[in-house]
């Protein structure tokens, strides 16, 4: 029971520390170490300093920035609901219960892909494609970092 405790309050973290905002920092983006830690201390000014966006390029990007991160932090949100019933379970789970977690996984997925594909769409008539490349790249690291740090954390059902 220690260790679900232990793995949900991870996980908690892990999703709560996904919108904070504080000093601005920079990170070599290959490490990952580096990254994580510019991403809990601002990750709005680790965007900001990688794109190194102009003014009018700016104004364009930030609010399809900002529409982008809603959508993760609900999706996240989501999830979290989800991490919390295997956590908590401290039971072998039937094949029902077993079923609907690995949809509502799945759809949380498609959910993530939908909510990435409106972003890149927007994104590709706002800037210019190399700096609409670097943040789908940027983004695509800190996605990949915060699933492992998640990951690591919950047991597999049983």
């Amino acid at each position: 029971m220690t260790k679900h405790f232990v793995a949900l309050a991870l996980a908690a973290i892990v999703v709560a520390i996904l919108p904070a905002h504080a000093q601005s920092t920079s990170a070599d983006l290959t490490d990952m170490d580096a990254l994580r830690n510019a991403v809990r201390t601002d990750k709005k000014a680790l965007v900001a300093s990688t794109l190194n966006l102009t003014p009018v390029e700016a104004k364009k990007f930030w609010p399809i920035y900002d529409e982008y991160q809603r959508s993760l932090e609900a999706l996240n949100r989501k999830r979290a609901l989800v991490v919390v019933s295997v956590v908590s379970k401290d039971e072998d789970v039937s094949g029902l219960y077993a079923k609907n977690l690995a949809s509502e996984l799945i759809t949380g997925d498609e959910a993530e892909i939908k909510a990435r594909r409106t972003m890149y769409n927007k994104l590709m008539r706002a800037l210019p494609p190399l700096k609409a490349a670097q943040y789908l790249q940027l983004e695509a690291k800190i996605r990949a970092l915060l699933g492992y740090d998640i990951a690591s954390t919950i047991p597999l059902i049983r």
